[in-house]
């Protein structure tokens, strides 16, 4: 992918820009959870305002299914953002009509308003040309800082810049361009990539492109046990897909090939009964290297541990997204809290992969020990798989 033009690379001083900036965080009792997606886009809303921009911010807030629901409105986030930029931040309670239209217009160089949720408008997610042009009316410069979003043509991503001549990467988006393109395209090596989660189906495209880039690969969490059924290994009644049988096997085959070394579970933490949703599980032993029948894999292994703790050591970047265990129960995460751990102290170049890598990071006390969290998702991993994200494209090239 060409790299796209940034804010750095325009004139904005004066301009009416919009940002599209991903503030979709978690509520909790109509207060914000966490507010790292909202501090990710301060460098660029703080740039804006110092070059005396007009700053029209938005964004979208979970799912309304294109209808004004209150329960999704973005009104706490200006509350929350102001009090981080320690300056006013106007609130509209719309995105679309003559009143809105009026405040932009009656704006002064530096300030910072959010539109209502863009979601409570159907043809936000049809990307309907018609809605973006409303939009793209308000601003004669685009600029987009919401990676998360970027793998959605939506009118906010993919319409309205193409409206607009400026249409710029904010620095979020710079970051995570620089981050998950070129560090690990060109990774300083050795390059471990460490892979978790439940599917292989979600990632498999993933661990296809990374075996092509890095020197070993870390496969734990439930993706670990369809790849030990297809070696033929005993995995109890642990989540195993075996219509992705063959894609584990072509991987395996694939390493092999490249002289990329995967790395697998040896040893196993089981348990004879699950409940994720009550978060408690039965009793608890360790497996060697096959499970019993009726028992299930949720974590990995003292010994696996040890081994993944010095295949991480010895890198100098590393990529990880995906838990290795079932880390939201407390009798299951002692190795995805040790993954943290070795990442944080391994000196690399380390990217999280983001979602529950991420959580993971924060709950161990690590993050600030990392090098770069990517607020992507699944956005990270359509990037990394090579695709084209309409959110990039739609931006100017350089």
């Amino acid at each position: 992918m060409k790299q796209v033009q940034t804010i750095a690379d325009v004139k904005l001083e004066g301009k009416t820009v919009l940002v599209r900036v991903d503030f979709n965080v978690p509520m909790e009792d109509g207060k914000i959870a966490d507010d790292s997606r909202i501090r990710a886009a301060l460098p660029t809303i703080n740039y804006l305002i110092d070059q005396s921009a007009k700053i029209i911010l938005l964004s979208h807030l979970g799912r309304p299914d294109g209808k004004k629901n209150l329960k999704y409105s973005l009104k706490p986030v200006a509350k929350e953002l102001s009090s981080l930029l320690l300056r006013p931040v106007l609130f509209l309670d719309d995105c679309l009509g003559k009143n809105v239209a009026k405040t932009i217009e009656e704006l002064e160089g530096g300030s910072v308003v959010m539109l209502e949720n863009l979601r409570f408008y159907a043809e936000e997610e049809a990307n309907d040309r018609e809605f973006a042009k409303k939009l793209a009316v308000y601003g004669n410069a685009y600029v987009n800082d919401a990676f998360g979003t970027a793998h959605r043509a939506h009118a906010s991503t993919d319409g309205v810049p193409r409206l607009l001549s400026i249409r710029v990467a904010g620095f979020l988006v710079q970051k995570e361009l620089e981050f998950l393109g070129n560090k690990t395209a060109n990774p300083t090596r050795p390059f471990v990539v460490i892979l978790g989660g439940a599917k292989v189906s979600d990632k498999i495209k993933v661990i296809d492109a990374l075996l092509e880039r890095c020197n070993q690969m870390i496969i734990g969490g439930a993706m670990a046990y369809t790849f030990l059924a297809a070696m033929g290994k005993s995995v109890g009644s642990s989540r195993v897909e075996l219509d992705r049988l063959d894609d584990a096997k072509r991987a395996l085959e694939k390493a092999r090939q490249l002289s990329v070394k995967i790395l697998l579970p040896i040893d196993h933490k089981i348990t004879n009964q699950l409940d994720f949703d009550a978060r408690t599980v039965g009793e608890m032993r360790t497996a060697a290297d096959s499970i019993p029948p009726e028992w299930k894999g949720v974590d990995i292994g003292p010994k696996t541990i040890g081994i993944f703790d010095k295949a991480i050591e010895n890198a100098k970047t590393i990529f990880w997204n995906g838990p290795v265990g079932i880390f939201e129960i407390p009798a299951c995460a002692e190795g995805t809290f040790a993954m943290a751990k070795f990442v944080a102290k391994s000196g690399a170049i380390s990217i999280i992969g983001g979602g529950d890598s991420i959580t993971a990071i924060h709950r161990s006390g690590n993050a600030d020990r990392v090098t770069f969290m990517s607020t992507g998702g699944g956005a990270s991993l359509e990037f990394l798989e090579g695709k084209e994200l309409p959110g990039i494209a739609a931006l100017s090239k350089k």
